[in-house]
């Protein structure tokens, strides 16, 4: 079916109608009444082209604003991160402009925090050649962070803290409203 829309190929007449078939089987109703007079898929996927090949330029110029303000630090979690650099790319390889492991691996490095130029540093030095692995052990590392923070509000060797007394109070006091109204619905019952 490619072939039929190729400049300058010979194809049966049965190809190009089946390819004809297949195209208007994917268009937009309007599109195919605006177009309905093309009986070539040549000059049907021509036409198209110059009609909606502009998608290009209108994408490019924000994926590129996006990519250069993109930073690690903007994010909550890795997860958040990677998603954004993931929706960005997409729309930056469509426009032909991919995007290397090394370019994604820099791109993360260049982005952290201040605060962290050590661990930085310790990164570059385990030289990743996956931008997945690094993001890989930054969740990791994420969640070892999360579970060390686990641990300093409560320390290993600790027992229940019990309630502090306000939310004793009303804890009990809950407890006893509900009492109360289940007795309070039976008398009522009986009266």
């Amino acid at each position: 079916m490619r072939s039929t829309i190729i400049a300058d190929n010979i194809t049966p007449e049965d190809m190009k109608a089946r390819a004809m078939i297949f195209i208007r089987k994917h268009m937009e109703e309007a599109l195919k009444v605006e177009y309905l007079a093309e009986e070539d898929p040549r000059s049907l996927w021509v036409a198209l082209e110059e009609r909606f090949n502009h998608q290009r330029t209108n994408y490019l110029p924000k994926a590129r604003h996006d990519w250069q303000n993109i930073r690690l630090q903007d994010f909550k979690t890795v997860n958040e991160y990677n998603s954004e650099i993931c929706r960005i790319r997409s729309p930056l390889k469509f426009c032909g402009e991919e995007f290397t492991e090394a370019d994604l691996l820099e791109k993360t490095f260049s982005t952290f925090p201040p605060s962290c130029v050590v661990m930085q540093q310790q990164y570059r030095e385990r030289n990743f050649a996956r931008f997945s692995e690094l993001v890989t052990v930054l969740f990791s590392e994420k969640n070892n962070d999360l579970l060390l923070r686990n641990d300093q509000a409560r320390p290993i060797g600790t027992r229940i803290i019990p309630l502090p007394k306000a939310n004793a109070i009303a804890y009990h006091e809950n407890n006893r409203a509900r009492r109360n109204w289940g007795c309070g619905r039976e008398e009522g019952l009986n009266i």
